[in-house]
Order: C-alpha cells, then structure tokens, then sequence
C-alpha cells in the first residue's frame, strides 16, 4: 500500500531536526518502496531548492515516488475547505494540506505526517502514521 509523505516528514530528515529527524527517517525506512508524493508536497520542496534536479535527487535518494492527484480527491479537498470555513477558518483559499489529505483519503493511502489534529479533523477515513 502506498504511504503518502507529508513535506515536514521530508524536511525533518533533509534538514536534520533535532527533534524529529531520528522518528522521520524510521518511518522512511520501515515504508521504504511505498513511499509516494504529490504536486502539493513537490511544490513545498521546491521553496527551499535551488533547481528542479535538486528536488528530484531528492526524491530519489528517499525512494519517494511521483503520483498525481486524482481528479476524486479534489471533491475531497473542496468540502474540507467548506468545512474549514465553517469552522471559522480565516483562509480564503483551500490549504495545501487539504489536498494532501484529500489525496490520502480518497486513494486508500497512509499518510505519514507530523501533523495529526489538522488531517484528523478534516480526513478522518484517512490513515495517519503519526507520532
């Protein structure tokens, strides 16, 4: 089964967070061959990288795998954002995260993050491995 990699599980092990890095690279390692990203989370890669080849030898030195999102998840990511407003978010546009976890939820995937309470509240047929 595929395990979706949110950008601060990556960060954590790129920029060796003293906090984070040892829970983060054993996570990458036990899931290692499943390990998958989407636009979004290529996209926050990009923001710290200074080409694309740098973004793409970094998904292959973490065994990460490009995977579109799927048209299904979209749906997904648009309802969480109602539901975000509704809930008296301040946001005007739908957050990086809701298509994240709209794309875990809607395929089936894990998602690998550390960013438990956001996903749950919004995706809560998502898997999450959290700590």
């Amino acid at each position: 089964m595929a395990v979706l990699v949110d950008t601060n599980v990556i960060c954590d092990v790129l920029y060796n967070d003293p906090v984070w890095s040892d829970w983060s690279s054993g996570q990458l390692a036990s899931h290692w061959g499943q390990l998958c990203i989407n636009p979004i989370i290529y996209t926050e890669l990009c923001y710290q990288a200074t080409s694309p080849d740098e973004v793409n030898d970094t998904m292959a030195m973490m065994g990460l795998v490009y995977a579109d999102l799927p048209m299904a998840c979209l749906f997904e990511a648009a309802q969480a954002y109602r539901s975000y407003r509704q809930r008296g978010g301040m946001k005007t546009a739908p957050l990086p995260d809701f298509f994240i976890g709209a794309h875990a939820q809607a395929s089936g995937w894990t998602l690998l993050t550390r960013d438990k309470a956001r996903y749950a509240t919004y995706f809560p047929r998502a898997r999450l491995i959290c700590p």
